[in-house]
C-alpha cells in the first residue's frame, strides 16, 4: 500500500506554497473582516466539541492574536521558513481557533486541519525553500511517492464521500435543497433565468452526484486530467457565484493541484526561478519503515470510516445529526428551526421561559435549533446558570423545538418531556429525546 519509489519534490512544493498562502490569506480576511469581534466578542455562551470542553476561548484581543500566529505560521510554512516549526504551530493554532465554538463548524475547516496534520510529516520545505537557503544539504529533487499519495487519497476521499452523501432521495428525487437555493439567486446575470427553471435543479443535483463521485478517478488518469480539472474549475466557480462558502472553492481548486504530474509542477516552479539541485532522495524521509506503513493504513482506515459511522445510529442522519459532522456531506441540507426552553425547580415547583438571546447571538440560536448536541448543550448551561443566579435547587431543562428540513412541512424535533439537563449515556450514544418523524424513519 505504501508506495515508495521515488517521485519529483514539485507537487508537494507548489502544494507548500499554495495551502500555506491561501490560509495566511484566510486568516488576515478573517481579522479585517471583524468577524473575531462577531463570533468571538458578543456570545456569552461557546459550544464545546466534545471531549475538548477544556480548550480554553481567548477574548477577543487573545483571538486577534491567535489569528495573527495562525497567518505568521502559515506565512512561513508557504515560504519554507523552519518549515517544521511552522507547519505545526499552525496546525495547532489553527485548530485551536476552530475548537473554541462548534457552532462554527465547516466542512472545510476540517479539511485544513487534516492536511495540516499530514503536511508536518512531508518533507515539503526541501527545495524551493527558505530552509534550502539556510542548509543546502537539505536540498533533493525527489522524494518518496507516498508523500504526495496522501494528500491525493485526502482530497479525494472528500470529493468521493460528498458525492455518496448525495445517493439518497431529497438529493436525487425531490432535488433538495438546491430546489429552493436555485430560484433565489434568479437575480444573477445569465444564469439566473435558468436557475428558475423546473428542471435545472434535478439537473444540477444529478451532476454534482455524478461529478463528486467520479471526479478522484478521472483526476489520477493522466489522459482525463486536464479535462477533470477544467471541471472542477467550473464546479468550484458555481459554488463560488451560488453560495457563500468562503474560502471552500479556492482550497479546492488549489490542494486539486496535487493530481498533475510532478513535470508539469516542474514546469511551473522553473517559470518562478526554481533551480531544482540536491541528491535524488537525501533519506531525511523514511520510505520503507513497518511503523510508517501502519500510520499510512490507520490514517486513510479513519478516513473511511468516519464518513459512515452515521450507520451506527438510528434513524436518518440528515435528521438526528449523529455522525453528521467529519463526513464530508457538503450542502446537503435546508434545515431551520426554532425552540423555546423552560427551567424547572423540582424541589420548589418554580418555572421559567428562557430567551435564547440573552445568551446566544442569532447565528448561534439559529444552529444550537438544529443542532441535538448543542440543544443539549446549551440545555445544561442554563441548569447551572439557574442553579448559580436564581436558587434553583434541582433545575429540569426542557424544551418545546420544532424542525423543517429541505421544504417539509415542520416537525417536533425534542420530546418535550426529556429533562436535557442530564446526559442520557456517554456522548457517543444516540439521544433517544430526538423524535424523527414518519418520513425519516428509515435512513
Amino acid at each position: 500500500m505504501l508506495r515508495t519509489q521515488p517521485t519529483g519534490i514539485e507537487p508537494l512544493v507548489i502544494f507548500r506554497i499554495l495551502f500555506g498562502g491561501l490560509m495566511a490569506f484566510g486568516a488576515v480576511r478573517f481579522m479585517a473582516s471583524g468577524w473575531i469581534e462577531r463570533l468571538y466578542g458578543e456570545p456569552e455562551v461557546f459550544f464545546s466539541y466534545p471531549g475538548f470542553e477544556w480548550v480554553p476561548v481567548p477574548h477577543v484581543a487573545g483571538m486577534y492574536v491567535l489569528y495573527a500566529v495562525i497567518a505568521m505560521s502559515a506565512t512561513m510554512m508557504a515560504l519554507g521558513l523552519f518549515y517544521r516549526f511552522s507547519t505545526v504551530v499552525f496546525f495547532l493554532s489553527f485548530t485551536w481557533s476552530e475548537l473554541t465554538d462548534l457552532t462554527n463548524y465547516l466542512n472545510h475547516y476540517y479539511l485544513v486541519i487534516l492536511l495540516s496534520f499530514l503536511m508536518i510529516w512531508l518533507p515539503a520545505h526541501r527545495a524551493f525553500s527558505l530552509d534550502v537557503r539556510r542548509k543546502h544539504e537539505l536540498a533533493t529533487t525527489h522524494i518518496p511517492r507516498w508523500c504526495t499519495d496522501i494528500l491525493k487519497i485526502q482530497i479525494g476521499l472528500v470529493y468521493f464521500f460528498a458525492g455518496l452523501a448525495k445517493l439518497n432521495a431529497d438529493w436525487l428525487i425531490n432535488a433538495m435543497p438546491l430546489a429552493i437555493w436555485l430560484p433565489e439567486r434568479s437575480a444573477i446575470p445569465v444564469l439566473g433565468a435558468f436557475f428558475t427553471t423546473d428542471w435545472a435543479p434535478y439537473l444540477m443535483s444529478w451532476a454534482g452526484a455524478a461529478y463528486d463521485l467520479s471526479i478522484p478517478f478521472l483526476l489520477l488518469y493522466r489522459r482525463t486530467r486536464v479535462v477533470a480539472y477544467i471541471a472542477v474549475l467550473g464546479f468550484h466557480f458555481m459554488t463560488h457565484l451560488l453560495f457563500n462558502i468562503g474560502l471552500f472553492p479556492l482550497i479546492m481548486v488549489t490542494t486539486t493541484l496535487i493530481f498533475f504530474s510532478p513535470e508539469w509542477h516542474r514546469k511551473l516552479l522553473l517559470k518562478i526561478g526554481y533551480r531544482p539541485n540536491g541528491a535524488l532522495n537525501s533519506g531525511a524521509t523514511p520510505t520503507d519503515s513497518p511503523l510508517l506503513s501502519a500510520a499510512f493504513t490507520l490514517w486513510i482506515a479513519v478516513q473511511l470510516l468516519m464518513p459512515i459511522r452515521h450507520l451506527l445510529y438510528p434513524g436518518n442522519v440528515l435528521w438526528t445529526e449523529e455522525g453528521y459532522r467529519f463526513s464530508w456531506r457538503v450542502m446537503l441540507v435546508e434545515k431551520s428551526g426554532w425552540i423555546r426552553y423552560t427551567v424547572t425547580d423540582r424541589a420548589t415547583g418554580r418555572k421559567a421561559e428562557v430567551k435564547n438571546s440573552d445568551f446566544l447571538t442569532s447565528f448561534q440560536e439559529k444552529q444550537m435549533a438544529i443542532q441535538p448536541d448543542c440543544i443539549e448543550q446549551f440545555a445544561q448551561f442554563l441548569a447551572r446558570f439557574y442553579q448559580e443566579n436564581h436558587d434553583f435547587t434541582d433545575p429540569v431543562v426542557s424544551a418545546d423545538s420544532h424542525v423543517a428540513l429541505n421544504g417539509r412541512a415542520s416537525h417536533r424535533f425534542i420530546d418535550p418531556h426529556a429533562d436535557l439537563s442530564v446526559r442520557h449515556g456517554n456522548w457517543l450514544a444516540p439521544r433517544p429525546w430526538v423524535l424523527t418523524p414518519a418520513f425519516y424513519e428509515g435512513r
